[in-house]
């Protein structure tokens, strides 16, 4: 029997959405302990777990507080995805496995992955079976409002109501749908109306995704579309607390010394996690956190040099 941990959660729900080289571990645990309700990995090769699953199985590794987790796969062979959603299943046991058809970096659709995958109906309905029937897990998928894919001298378009409707007979526990084109990236308004019409069409869990950089925006969004939650993407970047915000519906101007608490925590376990490389992986985040202090220019001239927990300590608190 599938077990189905989506079902089980109190909504509005609100996820912190995958995002490759940001949705760490120790950055997941921190928006765990800001209300985040469910979180996902980064985004994780199939076929990279087919021929060299070590490297990909570290970058996925997590601790039990981050439960629920969901493992998010990229990737376009079918049979890839079926030895991947087998793997992460046996030697993981994360939560969920979720689909990638919304990523739109060009090295991933070179791939044919990504938002591009999006575009082929046939093939994206084999990746989602193969994932469906090598797990037990329940299997979730992230899409884009609409793509644009070259046939030739033709554009062929696919939008999120058209894709899901193929996919009905699929038993698909949650969507997340990132309002935007795919020639839009990540950039520009949000068509609220497509995943308001997706309520329609698919009966599980349906997150609204893309915009959100505060409770205003969240709750706004939610009522317009109908969805049962939100994926926080970038609006989480330098900012995890965006989680307690939307869930009190209330948002308090961060003090400096407040921003840098925060971000020794993420430091400590970056460090936990991952040692020197999790400082490393860190300084990113810490770039975002002091955006907008008086100062941050010089600061972040110091903050990407960090290697170790101290070094942050150092600058963030002067010990």
């Amino acid at each position: 029997m599938r077990k189905n941990f989506w079902q089980k959660l109190n909504k509005p729900i609100y996820a912190l959405a995958p995002m490759a080289g940001v949705t760490d571990s120790a950055y997941r645990q921190l928006c765990k302990t800001f209300g985040a309700d469910v979180v996902y990995s980064e985004l994780a090769s199939a076929t990279a777990l087919n021929y060299s699953p070590a490297k990909t199985l570290e970058l996925l590794k997590f601790v039990p507080a981050e439960r629920p987790y969901v493992v998010q796969l990229f990737g376009s062979n079918s049979k890839h995805f079926a030895v991947a959603a087998k793997m992460i299943t046996e030697k993981l046991k994360p939560d969920g496995i979720d689909i990638n058809f919304g990523c739109p970096v060009k090295k991933v659709q070179k791939q044919g992955a990504g938002a591009i995958l999006m575009g082929d109906l046939k093939l994206s309905h084999e990746v989602i079976k193969s994932v469906i029937d090598n797990t037990h897990l329940p299997v979730s998928i992230k899409i884009r409002a609409r793509v644009e894919k070259d046939e030739g001298a033709t554009k062929k378009k696919v939008d999120a109501l058209v894709f899901l409707e193929k996919m009905k007979d699929l038993p698909i526990a949650a969507v997340m749908i990132h309002g935007r084109s795919l020639a839009q990236g990540h950039k520009g308004e949000v068509d609220w109306q497509i995943i308001k019409d997706a309520r329609k069409i698919f009966p599980g869990i349906l997150l609204a995704n893309g915009g959100v950089n505060d409770w205003q925006t969240a709750e706004a969004l939610l009522e317009k579309t109908g969805a049962d939650g939100l994926g926080i993407a970038r609006g989480a970047m330098g900012k995890p607390w965006i989680f307690q915000e939307v869930k009190s519906k209330m948002s308090k101007v961060k003090s400096r010394e407040e921003i840098f608490k925060i971000a020794l925590q993420h430091a400590k376990l970056a460090e936990k996690m991952s040692g020197r490389a999790g400082i490393v992986e860190l300084r990113k985040h810490l770039c975002w956190y002091v955006t907008g202090l008086e100062g941050a220019s010089e600061l972040r001239q110091e903050l990407v040099k960090v290697e170790i927990y101290s070094d942050v300590k150092k600058l963030l608190s002067g010990k």
